[in-house]
């Protein structure tokens, strides 16, 4: 650091040697700042630095971000060799753009991928059934799911695999009612749906959540025996559990020849999300008596079911022996962990305590780290705390409006009238919105899209009709709304 600082020039060579030595200290912060140099001086693709860089992560516990700059560099080197064939004179073939398209799918190099797929129209090989699900499974993993959309109708053929793309790209971009359109759309061609197509539209019914949807594809799932395949019963566990459906869940679970971590995990998380603590931290016990070692994700829910209870000292114990004893430290891109504590010690009035956990913490705290201590103060009226919460937020995102919202709530709370009229002006002023909501409800085997501000003719002239029901028996049951809380017109 000190030759990068006393002006010496930059190469591959140095910033591979600064990739080693970090790796050995395993001092992540610096690598990463030698690797945003290293992006500024156009060296990210060099060989000779992926490889002291992949190690660096590896080393360092950033699985994740090991294999980015493994898949980056696989991706140059594919497109490399591309443009040497190219060059040479000789005619690619179908597969050698079926495979440099491939290698870029997981880098999400959209640009470079619409080339690649110029070229592939121009040599007329778009024809081929398995070339057109290469450029299919492009689009989706890079979210352009119209680009996705034009290809599969311009494709002469189709097979399960091509519906699979467009269904888990649709799955990826939360696009859940149009995922169950394709499905259904799959099924009229006589399309045999696969694991993978029952995996995606199972996480669709657990999203919305659509229950009676998830059951009718748990009983296709069964006749061909897919129910006991370790990915489609996590899957048909997660979805059971994200409707609320804990006991299907369970028979699920308890049915399953195999089990694997995914499914203890599945069903862990899905008992502490909706508040079965005991439940879950049971699961953890016979998960550890039969000797599997717990992941991050298991972590996660066991934390999540000592927040529900309030056992603050038990989720710190837990905390400690993830990083202590098994090796797994909350990562910059995945702070989970962090957050489901921070909201263990805000739910127990600790906010202070919250507050001085994220600072004993090595890496800088994510926006949703300050986001969940900001909530947390709303909940214990903590102002000062929650004003500084906020503006952590806004100097992570200016953008953020749930931080200038929460904040406004916090003041008026407190009766503090004048600094929550500053904070509504400072949004005037922004021109920030309050994100619209949106929801999707199953009603009769069909998927009806709500929001705030998109309305059918159906909902127009029997939606109102239902609300304005139960909103007069709210006012019935004795409820008050909360005025304060209600400033929808300033925004």
């Amino acid at each position: 650091m000190r030759s990068l600082e006393e002006g010496v020039a930059v190469n591959e060579f140095l910033c591979a040697s600064v990739f080693g030595a970090c790796a050995s200290l395993e001092n992540l912060k610096i690598g990463m700042q030698v690797h945003t140099l290293v992006i500024k001086c156009g060296l990210e693709f060099d060989n000779f630095v992926v490889t002291a860089l992949i190690n660096l992560y590896a080393k360092c516990g950033e699985l994740d971000y090991a294999r980015r700059a493994f898949l980056e560099g696989k991706a140059i080197e594919a497109i490399d060799l591309f443009h040497k064939f190219h060059s040479s004179g000789l005619k690619p073939s179908e597969r050698t753009f079926a495979s440099v398209l491939g290698a870029f799918a997981d880098t999400v190099d959209v640009e470079v991928g619409k080339q690649i797929h110029s070229l592939i129209i121009k040599f007329l090989f778009s024809s081929f059934i398995f070339v057109g699900n290469v450029v299919l499974d492009f689009y989706s993993k890079c979210g352009q799911l119209e680009e996705s959309l034009k290809s599969f109708e311009e494709m002469c053929k189709h097979d399960v695999f091509s519906w699979n793309a467009l269904i888990s790209g649709h799955v990826r971009s939360g696009q859940h009612g149009e995922g169950i359109e394709l499905m259904k759309d799959m099924l009229i061609e006589r399309f045999e749906p696969n694991l993978h197509t029952y995996s995606s539209i199972l996480s669709i019914c657990g999203d919305i959540p659509a229950i009676e949807w998830g059951k009718q594809t748990h009983c296709c799932i069964i006749k061909p025996a897919f129910d006991s395949n370790v990915v489609v019963g996590s899957a048909l566990i997660d979805m059971y559990a994200k409707c609320g459906r804990l006991s299907e869940a369970r028979k699920v679970f308890d049915n399953l020849i195999t089990k694997k971590l995914v499914s203890w995990n599945t069903i862990l998380v899905g008992y502490a999300q909706h508040g079965f603590e005991r439940e879950a931290l049971e699961i953890y016990n016979i998960k550890q008596s039969n000797g599997i070692n717990p992941n991050g994700i298991t972590f996660l829910g066991v934390l999540s079911a000592c927040g529900h209870v309030g056992l603050v000292e038990e989720g710190l114990c837990h905390f400690n022996s993830m990083i202590k004893d098994h090796g797994i430290a909350p990562r910059t891109d995945h702070l989970a962990s962090l957050v489901t504590m921070v909201s263990l010690f805000a739910r127990t009035g600790q906010t202070n305590r919250a507050f001085e956990f994220i600072r004993s913490f090595p890496m800088e705290p994510g926006k949703v780290v300050w986001q969940c201590l900001l909530s947390g103060c709303k909940i214990q009226k903590d102002v000062s705390l929650g004003r500084y919460a906020a503006e952590k937020i806004s100097s992570v995102d200016p953008e953020d409006t749930s931080a200038h919202i929460m904040l406004s709530n916090i003041y008026a709370e407190a009766k503090m009238w004048n600094e929550a009229a500053q904070v509504r002006k400072r949004m005037k002023e922004k021109e920030l919105k309050k994100d619209k909501g949106c929801r999707w409800a199953e009603l009769k085997n069909n998927i009806y899209y709500f929001s705030s501000s998109h309305y059918t003719q159906f909902q127009e002239t029997n939606l109102h009709v239902v609300l304005d029901g139960l909103t007069a028996q709210l006012f019935d049951a004795g409820y008050v709304p909360d005025a304060m809380f209600v400033f929808s017109h300033t925004l």
